[in-house]
């Protein structure tokens, strides 16, 4: 042990590392065994490191990538590659994303494939459950209808309003409502209608789902070849989700829906999507006047505990 230590500082001794040696410190450890430490100086290192640099061949420079656009037309490439090809800068295409059209033209503009994607769930959240989701949803369920498939709603916070529903043109003999009021009964019976594929389309009220619950249900509707609308609270939209597409939906002044898709596949969508919708039963009676109630309200700014605040007041007309 004694002679090995002594030969190695010797050959310390005697090594060098660039210009100069590096200094040698000599101490015990607490077992008692000596140890080495070798201290360099930051000229000695910088010295080493451009000698290193001198002697030694660089390697040759990495190759410049093609852009995208060339290796996607590359002709050696099949046709199905090519159209299976998707960038995330773009929205997904009909090809790669398999689609029905959702009734809105503007929203089907900024949805992945043209329309609410298939084999994946879709998660629509609202300040208030069972407020406007069948406004948003009705105009895709409406050809499943008609095509006779089945929709099945589970665990609604309010009873469906069927002659609502009869105005957006579903009939209620297509439809399956199942009441399930504890969160692990809904998610039970979302997941086997999942797996069953019996049903053209599913609007499942899920509260409360955790993540890996969400990813689940998102597994088993890959398989499903209906459309899956899982209906959540505003709050759920910091939390975490395996849904490919999710967005946001609330009422406007003016019986507008405003519409926000927050995650899709493809870049970021930016600003909120204005869908003309007034419910039904309620477009024969409303005059031209009550469809623009933003124009009978006045907002006046009012300074109230120190900081402004907007108070809505109806104008006064002033009569002849």
């Amino acid at each position: 042990m004694l002679r090995s230590l002594q030969k190695q500082r010797k050959r310390a001794g005697s090594r060098t590392w660039g210009p100069a040696a590096p200094t040698c410190i000599s101490s015990l450890d607490s077992s008692g065994a000596e140890m080495i430490l070798y201290v360099h100086t930051a000229k000695q290192l910088m010295q080493t490191a451009l000698d290193w640099v001198g002697n030694d061949v660089l390697p040759p420079p990495l190759p410049t990538p093609r852009p995208h656009s060339q290796e996607v037309n590359d002709p050696a490439l099949p046709a199905a590659v090519k159209a299976a090809v998707w960038r995330g800068t773009e929205l997904g295409s009909a090809s790669t994303v398999e689609v029905t059209p959702s009734g809105w033209p503007q929203l089907d503009a900024e949805l992945p494939g043209g329309g609410w994607s298939l084999r994946s769930v879709t998660e629509v959240l609202t300040p208030q459950p069972s407020v406007l989701e069948w406004r948003l949803l009705g105009p895709a369920l409406r050809p499943i209808v008609a095509a006779g498939g089945q929709v099945v709603v589970i665990g609604p916070p309010r009873h469906p309003h069927l002659p609502g529903l009869l105005h957006e043109g579903l009939d209620e003999r297509q439809l399956v409502w199942i009441q399930a009021d504890l969160p692990a009964e809904r998610l039970w019976v979302t997941e086997q209608f999942i797996k069953s594929n019996a049903a053209g389309a599913i609007v499942a009220w899920l509260p409360q789902a955790r993540q890996e619950q969400l990813r689940r249900l998102q597994v088993c509707a890959q398989s499903c070849e209906g459309l899956v609308f899982l209906c959540r609270p505003e709050a759920a939209r910091h939390e975490a989700s395996a849904a490919p597409l999710r967005v946001h939906a609330s009422v406007g002044l003016d019986w507008e829906l405003k519409v926000n898709v927050f995650k899709r596949r493809g870049p970021v969508h930016d600003g909120t999507l204005l869908l003309p919708s007034v419910p039904g039963g309620l477009s024969s009676v409303l005059t031209p006047r009550l469809r623009k109630p933003s124009r009978l309200i006045s907002r006046e700014a009012a300074d109230a505990v120190g900081r402004p605040s907007v108070t809505p007041r109806l104008r006064q007309h002033a009569t002849a």
